[in-house]
C-alpha cells in the first residue's frame, strides 16, 4: 500500500508502518494481523489487558473465536495501526475474564489503521497478504 506520509526512512515501522519508499511502498501483514485489524471494522473499541505496563497486550476472544496472540497485537501497535491505552478502559465492560491481568484498558484504530481498513474494504486482500 502506498502512502504520502512523511518518513524518516529508517525502517522502524513506526512513522509509516513500514510503507516508506525504502520498503517498496508495501505494508505487509500476516493473515492473523489482517484478520484482527478487520475486527475493528465491526467494533471500534476492543478490551485489552496486561500483566504489567510494559507487558504485551492481551485480548481474550469470545467463545468460538480464535485466540489472538499478543505478538499480533504488538505488531499492529508497532506499525501504528492500533493504539492500546490502559488509562481508558471500556465503560460498562465486564473485565471478569481478565481477572488474571491487573491492567485493564481498550484498543482502537489509529488514523493510519482506519486508512488501511478502508483500503482493504475497497481493494480486498492480495494473495501475498500485502495490505
Amino acid at each position: 500500500m502506498k502512502t504520502n506520509q512523511t518518513c524518516a526512512h529508517d525502517h522502524c515501522g513506526k512513522c509509516c508502518a513500514g510503507s516508506c519508499a525504502g520498503c517498496a511502498g508495501v505494508l505487509q501483514l500476516t493473515e492473523e494481523e489482517c484478520g484482527f485489524l478487520l475486527r475493528f471494522a465491526e467494533l471500534p473499541f476492543l478490551p485489552a489487558a496486561a500483566k504489567q505496563e510494559a507487558g504485551p497486550p492481551v485480548f481474550l476472544p469470545g467463545s468460538g473465536e480464535k485466540e489472538v496472540p499478543p505478538e499480533t497485537i504488538s505488531a499492529l501497535v508497532n506499525r501504528g495501526l492500533i493504539l492500546v491505552d490502559y488509562d481508558i478502559p471500556l465503560l460498562n465492560y465486564d473485565y471478569a475474564e481478565y481477572r488474571a491481568y491487573p491492567l485493564h484498558g481498550s484498543m482502537a484504530l489509529t488514523m493510519r489503521g482506519q486508512e488501511v481498513i478502508e483500503l482493504l474494504e475497497i481493494q480486498g486482500l492480495e494473495e501475498e497478504r500485502e495490505c
